[in-house]
């Protein structure tokens, strides 16, 4: 067991602790406030303070861990540890020039996505806002690395001390925005589409259309096999995320009152994990996330207990906060559309922590580092190099033993249009992750 003094035990230096040391590290641990205590014990330790007390581990702790409430912080960045780091200190006699807690706490809770930002057009927090993109960290499961760096600092000390390995996992996960292309569709949406084509001249679609619809051709969005033999063969475990919400502007899956959707919902069910895409609206309409979330749970007859919002729509700490309020526990939403990476600086699952609430909650966080959107209509990526930016972040995370999510897309696969070429992309992304 492992004792960590600290001045002053708060819940922020309950939480960060308990995710370092028991989530990332494996290690078991008792926090105290009495020095005496501390100087006694014999075993492994740590001195989480302002002073050092006598000949053991010592970390200069911040101020942000024993603050309540939300204010900008002065962060002064330099080199070390592989990355950037901030909360920096020039005490010799602390066994790092930066403090890892009180960084690590900043980046997991999002600290910076409750200051004032300027939002995207969809009223997002965007990846530029951060301070991992503007210090060229966001590349870094930083927090990890932080981890990593203080049990070797334990074991130099005490090398005695058992820290457990942890285990690299690969989860694949798929969002269902648009069932099918042309199908179940309804007669309004097929003439308007139709209609469309027609206007843009694109003889291409409506002969691909017609052939759909009178059974000639399969629809292209209709990936599924595909998706299910790959990761059968590979033995993996995906999760799907699928939008059941009523037709809108930016929500236009397929009436969750057709046949054949209910039928393509439970078939996926049968072999794997089914989790709600919650839609565009019901960011400006929180009541909306029950409804939709009871239509899946009656289709599958299930408890829907895994979520990923629609457009990657997080607002903190309101849409957290909703999502526990209607009974889900592990979000997959983490992650940005417009760069690759790690927006909380994490690649392993953590415990959301509300800043105004001042309270570690029981909703866990999944965060994602690669989505198919962000290197073809973001980055502009071809499917000849996208792989290239894959591999790096497959490896960061392999480094730490941590958990690579990956976020795809059923038309993704179709292998038509825009899309062409990104099955082999995908392919080689599994064959990386494995």
């Amino acid at each position: 067991m492992l004792l960590i003094y600290t001045h002053r035990i708060t819940k922020r230096v309950k939480y960060i602790f308990k995710l370092i040391f028991e989530n990332l590290l494996g290690i078991k641990f008792v926090l105290t406030s009495n020095k005496e205590d501390f100087r006694n014990y014999n075993g492994a330790k740590i001195n989480y303070s302002k002073q050092i007390i006598d000949d053991e581990i010592f970390f200069l702790s911040h101020n942000l861990l024993f603050e309540k409430g939300i204010k900008e912080q002065n962060l002064l960045f330099s080199e070390s540890e592989q990355s950037k780091v901030f909360f920096i200190n020039n005490n010799k006699k602390s066994a790092l020039a930066f403090d890892p807690f009180a960084a690590s706490f900043y980046l997991v809770s999002r600290y910076e996505e409750y200051l004032p930002y300027i939002k995207d057009k969809y009223n997002r927090f965007s990846a530029k806002n951060s301070i991992a993109y503007k210090y060229g960290f966001l590349d870094k499961p930083v927090v990890n690395i932080w981890a990593i760096k203080i049990a070797e600092i334990i074991k130099q000390k005490f090398s005695s001390f058992n820290i457990p390995e942890k285990n690299y996992k690969f989860i694949p996960t798929i969002d269902i925005d648009i069932a099918y292309s042309y199908k179940s569709k309804g007669f309004v949406r097929t003439i308007g589409g139709y209609l469309r084509a027609l206007k843009n001249i694109d003889f291409h679609e409506i002969a691909e259309r017609t052939k759909v619809l009178t059974k000639s051709k399969k629809d292209p969005f209709d990936t599924y096999q595909f998706i299910f033999d790959i990761h059968k063969k590979h033995n993996l475990n995906p999760i799907y995320f699928i939008l059941c919400a009523d037709y809108a502007q930016y929500d236009k899956n397929i009436n969750t009152q057709d046949n054949l959707f209910r039928s393509l919902i439970k078939s996926i069910a049968d072999y794997a994990q089914i989790g709600i895409h919650p839609s565009f609206a019901s960011n400006t309409n929180p009541g909306k996330l029950k409804i939709e979330k009871n239509r899946l749970s009656k289709i599958i007859n299930k408890e829907i207990t895994k979520s990923r919002q629609h457009f990657l729509k997080l607002d903190l700490p309101a849409t957290y906060r909703n999502l526990i309020k209607n009974d889900i526990t592990d979000d997959y939403t983490m992650g940005y559309a417009s760069e690759l990476g790690f927006r909380a600086s994490i690649c392993s699952d953590f415990n959301f922590y509300d800043i105004d609430l001042e309270t570690e909650t029981n909703l866990k966080v999944h965060p994602f580092a690669v989505m198919d959107g962000t290197l073809k209509d973001y980055m502009k990526m071809s499917d000849d190099n996208a792989i290239s930016y894959i591999r790096p972040l497959i490896k960061q995370v392999k480094d730490v033993n941590g958990t690579f999510i990956s976020l795809w897309h059923n038309e993704s696969f179709s292998n038509a249009k825009t899309w062409k070429g990104w099955q082999k992309v995908y392919e080689e992304m599994v064959k990386l992750s494995i």
